[in-house]
């Protein structure tokens, strides 16, 4: 059964065992990630840190903004957690999204995943990414030079409404 962890305020998270899922309001440590999927069992740890670039489509970004229905996306990132997990014979996998404004250059989310050998790290760590924008209740709403902004739906290249 999975758990809330106790974590500060501003941060919510579920674990079960090898798994931890959190979103948080606060910069996110890709070594803090990393060392929750360490195992002297673990030939391989994967990282992926999906950072705020400064353009999109040819717009100045000037920062990301995320938010999203915590209590589901919590539950659902477990849910991809846990399916990875088993299907990749897993160590540990966490992965942290961060809600809130993101800055140019800083990071919106970090997946680590460790198992026995690299070829299962890197598939699951992909796979984890793909499954996390494709499913994962988060909305992003990137802020341009100009003072406008765009939401979308976590996925790369779909569009929502603009907004002034």
């Amino acid at each position: 059964m999975a758990t809330p962890t106790s974590e500060p305020q501003d941060d919510s998270s579920l674990s079960q065992e090898g798994c931890y899922v959190a979103l948080t309001n606060s910069p996110l440590t890709i070594q803090s990630v990393t060392d929750r999927v360490r195992s002297p069992q673990a030939g391989a740890i994967v990282i992926f840190a999906g950072t705020t670039r400064d353009t999109f489509e040819h717009k100045p970004v000037a920062q990301l903004s995320y938010t999203a229905y915590t209590p589901l996306a919590l539950q659902t990132m477990l849910t991809i957690a846990t399916t990875l997990h088993s299907e990749h014979s897993l160590h540990g996998i966490a992965m942290v999204h961060r809600l809130g404004a993101v800055p140019v250059g800083e990071e919106s989310i970090v997946i680590a995943v460790s198992a026995a050998h690299r070829q299962a790290a890197w598939r699951a760590g992909e796979a984890a990414l793909e499954a996390c924008k494709a499913r994962v209740e988060v909305w992003k709403r990137e802020e341009f030079g100009d003072g406008e902004g765009v939401w979308r739906a976590n996925r790369d290249g779909v569009r929502g409404e603009r907004v002034g």
